[in-house]
């Protein structure tokens, strides 16, 4: 299993500090909705502290948590893809207090600094190997359970 890698302990001293020069401080009050899948994708966050929960929609009347994300962790990675929409809706489970980033200055940026650049996508592509491996995981737990309900 991979290791939970956080984006800015990942990045190398200098390039973390040019990246957080465009940091802009933050607070989502506890059950703020801070994105919603099928949004404009145009900024990420760092949680400082707090928790928020990652979820999908699965009827009009049902949605599902697919991960908790906390202090350190990404929020948000679809600004780096087309076509720069969430994927999952967000929802502050507690008071949160973030680092946020404009994608476009960030990616301009990374534009004028290539090192920062690949290595902002490296680790971003490193977080979400990880959440994907902890998506299988949780999937096959419940797939496991079920099966076990049903002999």
């Amino acid at each position: 299993m991979t290791k939970a890698i956080k984006l800015l302990t990942a990045l190398p001293q200098v390039q973390r500090e040019r990246l957080m020069e465009l940091a802009q401080e933050v607070s989502f009050p506890e059950d703020t909705h801070i994105f919603e899948a099928g949004g404009t994708a145009d900024r990420f966050w760092v949680i400082r502290s707090g928790a928020v929960n990652l979820d999908q929609e699965v009827t009009s009347h049902q949605r599902v948590t697919v991960a908790t994300l906390g202090a350190g962790d990404l929020l948000g990675w679809s600004w780096l893809f087309p076509p720069y929409q969430w994927d999952f809706g967000a929802v502050a489970f507690s008071p949160v207090r973030a680092y946020e980033f404009d994608a476009a200055a960030v990616l301009g940026l990374s534009v004028e600094d290539p090192l920062l650049g690949l290595s902002l996508v490296r680790t971003v592509a490193e977080i979400l190997a990880h959440r994907l491996e902890m998506t299988r995981g949780k999937l096959m737990d419940q797939y496991t359970l079920r099966r076990r309900g049903a002999l």
